[in-house]
């Protein structure tokens, strides 16, 4: 690919790995991914961020369409993570920068990933600037989103901010801006970068959006997925953070289950009637057939979570033990849940559930359902009611009551 000049002498100079699935060991990527760099052509030359490792080739040839490499005078680390600095002991040792700009966390990161004694490494904070000839770049530290050690830059002359991964999707695609792709792949594409690796950090978020707003800005661009260009494209991802930050509850619910002999299989369809019975739209889905992240970004439309399993082991099946997991330490919040499953002879699953959906702080309005063997005409009565119960608990709560 091309570099691609996205503001007057500011170039576009990442990778796109369209064979990416398996976005940092947790989280698919369908899409693959972009690890977005940047190259900023002043008195100053400045590389912003670099890339994944083994990637750096890639880069450096798309550089070399535009300077020589060796005539970066700067490299600014936005983020220390190995997607976006992973090559940076290749690209120092090819373009051998006067300086290397990283937030007082970054360096610490930058210490223990690299033998960085001998690079020419500045420290800067929240509200530093740097000028490099007709343009400054103002720091600004965003701990904690998504790492301790991240950090934005702001280039107020071109009205630019380049955000880390704060914005970022990940597409892996042709296009380099928001506006030229589908709408509703990038809209899904947003909402699962935030529900698989920002949402804890919802609170952060909600912290910086004031920051973002009081920049004169009419560009976005992140280190992953597309830019966003233009005044509206700018407003519609900052009210997107905002409303996926805020986590207001929404009247639509998921019913996720594992199974062993469809026995819970057939509860869940039964608490899936019960949620339609009272106008809840609802989305079904097995832990089985759908991956943990994928069942994460659902979440993100979803204001109900009811969880079933069958009993195993005294517990609960393992596909949905990490499902669960995984959903309590990305830390949702404003949401009902309910719990059901069925069992041969010991039957904790249903409990082990509802245990585990109230230690995320979710409400919990009506007690768990179990079933002994096979469900007949009373389980799946009791599993429609719960359905009802938790549809009706959460039409109340988004209404504010």
């Amino acid at each position: 690919m091309q570099p691609v000049e996205i503001k007057k002498d500011i170039f576009w100079v990442g990778c796109v790995d369209y064979d990416h699935r398996d976005f940092h060991g947790y989280s698919r990527s369908p899409e693959g991914s972009t690890y977005n760099a940047y190259l900023i052509r002043d008195e100053k030359n400045v590389l912003m961020d670099t890339v994944y490792p083994g990637w750096a080739g890639n880069m450096l040839c798309r550089i070399a369409k535009i300077m020589d490499p060796e005539k970066i005078d700067y490299i600014v680390c936005n983020h220390m993570e190995p997607d976006h600095a992973g090559s940076l002991a290749e690209v120092v040792a090819r373009v051998k920068p006067e300086k290397i700009f990283v937030s007082t966390l970054g360096y610490k990161s930058m210490q223990g990933y690299f033998d960085c004694k001998d690079w020419p490494i500045e420290v800067v904070k929240s509200g530093d600037k740097l000028n490099i000839g007709k343009r400054n770049i103002i720091f600004q530290e965003t701990r904690m989103l998504h790492w301790p050690d991240s950090m934005v830059s702001y280039i107020p002359e071109d009205k630019l901010l380049i955000s880390n991964d704060a914005f970022g999707q990940n597409i892996a695609t042709s296009y380099r801006y928001a506006d030229e792709h589908d709408q509703g792949d990038f809209v899904r594409a947003i909402k699962e970068y935030y529900y698989n690796i920002v949402l804890p950090y919802s609170p952060q978020v909600l912290k910086t959006l004031p920051i973002v707003e009081s920049l004169d800005i009419d560009m976005i661009a992140p280190d992953h997925g597309l830019i966003h260009r233009g005044e509206k494209s700018v407003k519609f991802i900052v009210d997107m953070y905002r409303q996926m930050a805020e986590q207001k509850p929404q009247q639509r619910a998921m019913v996720i289950y594992d199974t062993m002999w469809h026995s819970t299989e057939k509860m869940a369809y039964a608490v899936c009637s019960g949620l339609e019975e009272v106008g809840v739209p609802t989305r079904l889905m097995s832990v089985k057939s759908n991956h943990h992240s994928e069942i994460m970004t659902e979440l993100a439309n979803c204001g109900a979570v009811i969880a079933g399993s069958p009993t195993h082991n005294n517990t609960i099946m393992p596909l949905m033990a990490s499902t669960l997991t995984y959903m309590k330490g990305l830390r949702p919040q404003n949401r009902v849940g309910g719990a059901f499953g069925s069992f041969g002879w010991s039957g904790e699953s249903a409990k082990v559930l509802h245990e585990m959906l109230a230690s995320m702080g979710m409400d919990m309005p009506a007690d768990f359902v179990k079933c002994n063997w096979t469900p007949r005409h009373e389980a799946l009565r009791a599993c429609v009611e719960l359905g009802k119960t938790v549809g009706e608990a959460l039409k109340k709560k988004c209404q504010g009551e």
